[in-house]
């Protein structure tokens, strides 16, 4: 079956995206559709997930821990204060992806995002999740790229003041964040 579910080094099925490097195959064993909870985490990974845009996910993942030096741990009341010469430092940084536009949206977001109560960011994000009874993918071109609540999610965050953070964004933060569990449904982390 194209696209299914693909027997790694170790002999276990896993989705076929996560077997080219052991970036992935950990990130995707470990991290990728599990429960994210807390709204430092949530920044995060909303974050990185707009820094992905047009990029492949393990530029990312290779640069987790520049983004997360250059940015306090994605602490938002630390983010907030960001001043005009962090920004500099920031587009200056080797160590992450040098965006002006997505630099800018992370500072923004942070600032907008420490004005809410805590808990808000968590709320409001998992508020859009859809019914578990989705059927599971038996091939990676059952996934999609947005979904009704994905859009939903995305209009919910712009409404509020959020920036880069479209639809198809905002899936990729669901499936990274556990809101949907997209595992491929022969593979081995499904379901956990």
């Amino acid at each position: 079956m194209s696209g299914g579910a693909t027997a790694g080094s170790d002999g276990r099925l896993r989705c076929p995206w996560a077997l080219s490097t052991e970036d992935y195959v950990a990130y995707h064993d470990e991290e990728w559709g599990r429960p994210v909870h807390g709204d430092d985490a949530l920044f995060e990974r909303l974050s990185l997930e707009a820094f992905q845009s047009g990029l492949s996910w393990i530029t990312i993942l290779r640069r987790r821990p520049g983004f997360r030096a250059a940015f306090a741990d994605f602490k938002i009341a630390s983010v907030a204060t960001f001043t005009d010469d962090d920004r500099a430092r920031l587009l200056a940084d080797a160590g992450i992806i040098r965006n002006r536009a997505k630099v800018d949206a992370t500072l923004a977001n942070a600032r907008v995002l420490a004005e809410w109560s805590p808990g808000e960011l968590d709320e409001l994000i998992w508020s859009h999740a859809p019914d578990a009874t989705r059927p599971a993918p038996r091939t990676l071109t059952d996934v999609p790229a947005i979904t009704d609540e994905s859009t939903a999610l995305s209009k919910a965050l712009k409404k509020r003041g959020l920036r880069f953070v479209g639809p198809t964004t905002a899936y990729a933060l669901m499936q990274a964040c556990g809101l949907v569990d997209d595992h491929l449904a022969d593979c081995t982390a499904r379901g956990r």
